[in-house]
């Protein structure tokens, strides 16, 4: 049995989970998720914890056993407490700006390069060279955070370009100039 899997999973106080058929709802105080469980899997409600169980021991139940579990901790997690991801922007004139729906991003392009902000994430680029972003959906708040940083990555001579603030990038040494 799958060892995530079948930990049961703590419902924290203001959060209510429903279950219907094959889909788990999860409300909490900053939005609600939902999530369609695979058919092999089942998913129990009992009191202040959720507990997951498979119908077979085939290689794809087991697999996701201890990922559907995964994912609606993530999804209780996320709308009591919330997901973030920060960047850094490094180079000389690289900023990003905030402006309504779009993120306005210069970043050593001819012209600066404008990111439609998704309506299910927050971003916030009131520091220039740092821009959170945070929402209720763990897979989309990474997913937001990668596009914006494959604007720019950053490179490893100069290191200038956007990366995440914990994230280190391996600096290269430039060419030998020889006489």
């Amino acid at each position: 049995m799958s060892r995530i899997g079948k930990k049961p999973i703590k419902i924290p106080s203001g959060v209510k989970v429903t279950v219907q058929d094959a889909t788990v709802l999860v409300e909490g105080s900053k939005g609600k998720l939902s999530f369609t469980l695979p058919h092999s899997i089942r998913c129990a409600h009992k009191e202040d914890e959720v507990v997951f169980t498979r119908a077979n021991d085939l290689k794809v139940s087991r697999a996701l056993h201890g990922t559907s579990r995964a994912l609606v901790m993530n999804m209780i997690r996320g709308v009591s407490e919330g997901f973030s991801k920060t960047l850094k922007i490094e180079g000389v004139g690289y900023k990003a700006q905030a402006q309504g729906k779009t993120l306005k991003l210069n970043v050593g392009f001819s012209h600066p390069v404008e990111y439609p902000i998704p309506d299910d994430v927050k971003i916030d680029a009131s520091r220039q060279v740092f821009i959170t972003i945070s929402g209720t959906d763990k897979a989309r708040v990474g997913q937001v955070a990668a596009e914006i940083r494959d604007t720019c990555p950053p490179e490893p001579y100069k290191g200038k370009g956007i990366r995440y603030v914990d994230e280190r990038v391996r600096r290269k040494v430039g060419k030998a100039v020889t006489k």
